[in-house]
């Protein structure tokens, strides 16, 4: 039986606590920056925009409105049209907040007063959108900075490549602006988890972990991609909080599972489920603004055959030992290369390629099983910001050019680790052309893999001081993915506990009836 809904309580964390501890890191960090920069003036004021609600074209059909990233990392704000300032010198916070027209009661309700948006998000001041030029000019007055200055946020994505918007308003042409400052030490300290907010993301992770095991346990040959999509978000909504997802699902079979990002409009999880294929589910829950991001990947008719089998068990053991070997100081792009180089070695010992590994890594053979790279920053966006600061390259070779960072690692990083292995017709034909790449290919073996998509197995993990915890509580062995899929319970952790888990008697059994498990399945599953 699946379990229950109540099952999982939000964390006990009050979420204005979060921003608010947000902004002091924000001005500690941005002081420091200015110190050290020998900027004689260290005042000033930190002035955002937050996002805006936006019509489908030019209908009056508005869809369910998410705030910009950086305005809800130091707000929390849920409603659009608002402005947030932050004073660097006294730490006073300031919420701006657009009028609500009267005759627009009656479509959203009635307009809440000002003291409503102070109380609740708990900021020092909160005055009307129309206000910012007068309030803003005060504020500097009256802490003395003498000639104004507002850090604008405006600098470049390095995920997306999209830059941010630097707020704008009637009057701040007579301000002094700075737009080069703020990005770079605001996407620093994003990069870096308070314990409040690791609370958050571990939440999101514990209300998709037992979503994603919901799906395992309904999917079955005949249903639809949708189907599991909406299993996922019914059980996830469920859980107080998580209302939407973080991300697009992908909720790929068959030959779509080698598409990276199946699930747009183009491909809209409409395939039907065949029996024999293999599903790759990327799906992730969002509490609070903050993300989670995991994918399992699971036979729909709940047995692994042979081939299922040696490309599942490859990719697990790549995502094993990145994972054993995370630390701070670790270069991202090393655990790149041995999730590579592993399921290289597992391929070549099933007799899919051959040849000497070292000879395919300098080759680059890797990119032909493993386009992507290993893994993203995670917090309030899916793809946090961070992932190349100032002064850090994207490298161009092949496989190594998709990677989304390249950092060292750090604690209180939260960075997913997500290896695969997909067999893509585009990249096995360029390989196959290729007379370097193509020697290393049994293409005969190959040929068996033409239609079966893609491997992908994705946790999400927080960077400590002596190693890494994973966030993610899902089946990952292949015996206890069948014995799941089987009807088997899959009991989920208290991640948040520091203290040893303690065991109930039913729980012991269950571990115990799973250990059993994994002697009696393989032997009838990879036949």
């Amino acid at each position: 039986m699946s379990e229950p809904s109540s099952s999982l309580a939000p964390p006990g964390v009050s979420t204005w606590e979060v921003h608010a501890g947000n902004r002091d890191r924000l001005i500690a960090a941005l002081s420091a920056h200015l110190a050290a920069a020998g900027r004689a003036r260290r005042g000033g004021i930190v002035l955002l925009e937050g996002g805006k609600e936006q019509t489908h074209y030019c209908t009056d059909n508005v869809p369910l409105f998410r705030q910009e990233g950086y305005f809800a990392y130091l707000f929390g704000v849920r409603e659009p049209g608002f402005y947030g300032a932050v004073d660097v010198a006294s730490g006073q916070s300031i919420l701006f907040a657009p009028r609500v027209a009267p005759n627009e009661a009656i479509w959203t309700g009635p307009a809440k007063e000002l003291a409503y948006f102070k109380d609740t998000y708990r900021v020092d001041f909160v005055f009307h959108v129309e206000e910012l030029a007068r309030v803003l000019r005060r504020q500097f007055s009256e802490h003395g900075h003498g000639e104004p200055l507002l850090f604008l946020l405006h600098g470049k994505n390095t995920d997306s490549g999209n830059y941010s918007k630097p707020a704008g308003f009637q009057g701040m042409d007579e301000l002094d602006t700075d737009l080069s400052t703020l990005h770079p030490v605001l996407t620093e300290c994003r990069v870096i988890k308070s314990d409040m907010e690791l609370a958050l993301i571990q939440h999101a992770n514990d209300v998709s972990s037992a979503a994603h095991v919901e799906v395992m346990r309904l999917i079955k040959p005949g249903m639809v991609e949708q189907d599991l999509e909406s299993i996922f978000c019914r059980h996830a909504s469920m859980h107080r909080g998580c209302r939407r997802c973080a991300y697009t699902c992908i909720c790929a079979t068959g030959k779509n599972s080698a598409i990276l990002h199946y699930g747009h409009a183009a491909a809209p999880n409409d395939a039907t489920l065949v029996d024999g294929d293999m599903a790759l589910m990327d799906m992730g829950a969002e509490y609070n603004f903050y993300a989670s991001d995991i994918t399992c990947s699971y036979p729909i008719n709940g047995k692994f055959t042979r081939n299922q089998a040696i490309v599942y068990s490859a990719v697990l053991k790549a995502h094993n030992d990145v994972i054993s070997c995370m630390r701070p100081g670790v270069k991202w792009i090393d655990m790149h290369k041995l999730a590579e180089r592993r399921i290289l070695e597992s391929l070549k010992e099933d007799n899919i390629i051959h040849g000497d590994v070292d000879d395919m890594m300098n080759a680059r053979l890797g990119a032909v099983f493993m386009p992507r790279g290993l893994g993203h920053l995670l917090g309030i966006d899916a793809h946090d910001p961070g992932g190349y600061p100032e002064g850090l390259e994207k490298p161009k070779e092949p496989g190594l050019e998709a990677l989304r960072t390249t950092r060292e690692l750090k604690q209180g990083m939260v960075i997913t680790v997500e290896p695969g292995c997909y067999f893509s017709d585009s990249l096995l034909m360029r390989a196959r052309d290729d007379p370097v790449c193509s020697k290393f290919f049994d293409w005969e073996t190959i040929e068996t893999y033409k239609s079966f998509g893609g491997v992908r197995i994705e946790s999400n993990l927080y960077v400590t001081a002596q190693g890494c915890k994973n966030l993610t509580n899902c089946p990952r062995e292949i015996w206890e993915i069948e014995a799941v899929m089987a009807g088997m319970p899959w009991h989920s952790r208290d991640s948040r506990s520091t203290a040893t888990t303690r065991w109930t008697i039913w729980d012991a059994l269950c571990s115990v009836g799973l250990f059993l498990l994994q002697f009696a399945i393989p032997f009838r599953s990879v036949s």
